[in-house]
């Protein structure tokens, strides 16, 4: 049963997830959110309430910096609060790079800050971006009778797998007959698999979230070109 005071809040920042294609002219333009009623009707199957929130104008992935880092950080820390998780549609080219610096800027974080993407827009018929939201939807809000959240922490849900946000590279495999597109890789196996349950998987946070909005700890690496022998 879901608890009445549960909320999320779906920050769109831009990228494929986000876009459908203009009737009269083909090509594929930002939507917006009204229009997520229309592609995504069983959003109407969630009893909470589904708040917005859209970047203007939405950001390629690969204009991502530390601005943009620091802006969804502090929308999540100003509405923290008010929601029971937080779900964030990102492009896949930089999402995890948006993802890690998040779990480092949200000191302290409590509750699920989850990143997801797609690889054909929400308007195409076989978008795997419907079942990547409805997902992130469901993790953001996942708790224990107790009201402890699931995954108290940032995470990336992409193909059925949710990753720890710090521990998620995106690669490109190589070019076969059926089909070319980047994968979101983690590490070590993933924290989830969306057909198991989710209990007991992370520790207890308590506490406060504490934003940090400055990137002032740099480490400095000299890097030095080496080639290798031939055989």
């Amino acid at each position: 049963m879901i608890p009445n005071n549960t909320s999320v809040l779906l920050i769109y920042t831009g990228g494929t997830i986000g876009m459908i294609e203009n009737t009269e002219t083909g090509a594929l333009e930002n939507f917006n959110f009204e229009h997520l009623q229309k592609h995504v009707p069983e959003l109407q199957n969630f009893t909470f309430r589904i708040d917005t929130y859209q970047f203007d104008p939405p950001m390629d992935s690969s204009d991502m910096d530390p601005d943009a880092w620091r802006k969804l950080v502090r929308i999540i820390s100003d509405n923290y609060e008010r929601y029971t998780g937080f779900v964030i549609l990102h492009g896949t080219d930089t999402m995890a790079y948006t993802a890690s610096a998040l779990s480092f800027m949200l000191e302290g974080l409590n509750k699920p800050v989850i990143l997801t993407g797609s690889q054909l827009p929400i308007g195409v018929l076989r978008t795997d971006g419907k079942e990547n939201l409805l997902t992130s939807i469901e993790i953001a809000t996942a708790r224990h009778p107790g009201g402890r959240p699931f995954v108290p922490e940032v995470c990336i849900f992409f193909e059925n797998h949710l990753m720890r946000g710090n521990r998620t590279t995106k690669s490109m495999p190589k070019t076969s007959t059926l089909s070319v597109r980047s994968i979101i890789r983690y590490s070590p196996p993933p924290a989830y698999t969306s057909n198991i349950t989710w209990a007991n998987s992370y520790g207890k946070h308590t506490g406060r979230v504490q934003p940090h909005y400055l990137l002032d700890t740099i480490l400095p690496y000299e890097a030095l070109p080496r080639y290798q022998k031939s055989e």
